[in-house]
C-alpha cells in the first residue's frame, strides 16, 4: 500500500505539472484530489490495513494529498497568469495619448514577517489570542511571578500612565488573560504592538512581539526546542543553526535565549554578530510554577512552555536593514524594496 501511495503522489505531481490549461487542472484535481479520487479511497481503506501500519499510512497519505493540493495551487497560478498574459495580448489597445499609471501596495515588511511566523505556528496546531495594549500592573507583572520590587523589573523600561496602569512591555500578559478563562490543553500564540521606553538604531519605543505558550500534561523542554527550532528553520532557511543557551526570566524556569547562526557571516563571525557567529532571537523556555498557581492551575498536573520574540529584529535580520527606525519612517523608497 506504502509502494501504491507513493506511485500515486508522483502520478499525480506529473500530470498536474503537465498540464496547459486551467480545464485540465480541473480535471486532475478531480482525478486525483476529489472526493471519489483514488486517494480518498486509500484513506477509507485504512481500517483495513493493520493497526500498528495506520499512523504510518494515514501519513504518508496526508503528506501525499498536501503535496498534490500545494502542486494543484502552484499550477493553477501559473496557468491563470499565462492565459491572462494571452488575453491582455489579444485585447491591446493602442493608446496615443501620455497617462499616469496606477501604482500598487503591497504589505509592510513587518506585517509581511508577523503574517509569516503567524502561518508557522497555525500549521503546527496554535491558535492566535489577543489582549489589551493598556495593561494593569498585575496582567504585566504579578501574574507572570514579576512582584512590586523585583528585580527583574529593570529588564522592562516601562512607560506608566498611572500607577498601576501602563502600555504593556510584551504580549505576555495575553497568556494569563487566556488561562485564567480556559483549561489546557492550550496552544496559544499572542501577536501584536508593545511599549518600552527605549529608543536607538536597533530599538524603538513601539515595537511589535509574538509570544507562544503550550500547556498540557508532560510537556518537555524537548518539545519546546523542537517547535522553536522548526519555527526559526522555515523563517530563516532549512540550513540555518539554531542553539539554546540558559538564561532567566521571572516567568519561565528552566528558561533560555534561542540563537539563530549569523545571516551575515554564516557563523564565521562578523561585526553584526560581534564575531560569534550566533545572533540573539528569542527568549523562551519552561512556565514557571508560580504562574500556573496564579491562574489555577496545579503545577503537578501539568506543565508547559512559552516563548517570546520581536518581529521587527526578526525582520531586520531577515532583510539586511540596519536601522530599526526605517520601519516607521514609512519612505516609499526604502517600502518599494520589499
Amino acid at each position: 500500500m506504502q509502494d501504491k501511495i507513493k506511485q500515486l503522489k508522483e502520478e499525480a505531481l506529473k500530470a498536474i505539472g503537465e498540464t496547459q490549461t486551467v480545464a485540465a487542472l480541473e480535471e486532475a484535481r478531480v482525478k486525483y484530489s476529489g472526493k471519489k479520487s483514488e486517494l480518498q479511497e486509500f484513506l477509507k481503506s485504512l481500517g483495513q490495513a493493520a493497526p500498528e501500519d495506520r499512523p504510518k499510512l494515514g501519513a504518508m497519505v496526508n503528506e501525499a494529498k498536501s503535496a498534490i493540493e500545494l502542486a494543484l495551487g502552484g499550477r493553477k497560478a501559473v496557468l491563470q497568469n499565462s492565459e491572462q498574459t494571452k488575453k491582455i495580448a489579444a485585447e491591446k489597445v493602442d493608446i496615443t495619448m501620455p497617462g499616469k499609471g496606477i501604482r500598487r501596495g503591497h504589505l509592510h515588511p513587518l506585517t509581511q514577517v508577523m503574517e509569516e511566523a503567524k502561518g508557522i505556528f497555525i500549521r503546527m496546531g496554535f491558535e492566535i489570542a489577543e489582549g489589551p495594549e493598556v495593561e494593569t500592573d498585575y496582567y504585566n507583572f504579578d501574574g507572570l511571578n514579576i512582584p512590586p520590587h523585583h528585580p527583574s523589573r529593570d529588564m522592562w523600561s516601562t512607560l506608566f500612565i498611572k500607577d498601576d496602569v501602563l502600555l504593556r512591555t510584551h504580549t505576555s500578559p495575553v497568556q494569563i488573560r487566556v488561562m485564567e478563562k480556559r483549561k489546557p490543553p492550550l496552544a496559544i500564540i499572542a501577536p501584536g504592538r508593545v511599549y518600552r521606553r527605549d529608543s536607538d538604531a536597533t530599538h524603538s519605543p513601539i515595537f511589535h512581539q509574538l509570544e507562544g505558550f503550550l500547556v498540557n500534561k508532560n510537556v518537555t523542554f524537548g518539545d519546546l526546542k523542537g517547535t522553536l527550532t522548526e519555527f526559526l528553520r522555515q523563517i530563516f532557511g532549512k540550513e540555518k543553526n539554531v542553539r539554546f543557551r540558559p538564561s532567566f526570566f521571572p516567568f519561565t524556569e528552566p528558561s533560555a535565549e534561542v540563537d539563530v547562526e549569523c545571516v551575515l557571516c554564516k557563523g564565521k563571525g562578523c561585526r553584526l554578530c560581534k564575531e560569534t557567529g550566533w545572533l540573539e532571537i528569542l527568549g523562551s523556555g519552561m512556565i514557571d510554577p508560580n504562574v500556573f498557581k496564579a491562574v489555577g492551575f496545579d503545577p503537578e498536573k501539568y506543565s508547559g512552555f512559552a516563548f517570546g520574540m520581536g518581529i521587527d529584529r526578526i525582520a531586520m535580520l531577515k532583510y539586511g536593514i540596519d536601522n530599526i527606525r526605517l520601519l516607521y519612517e514609512n519612505d516609499v523608497r526604502f517600502l518599494e524594496q520589499f
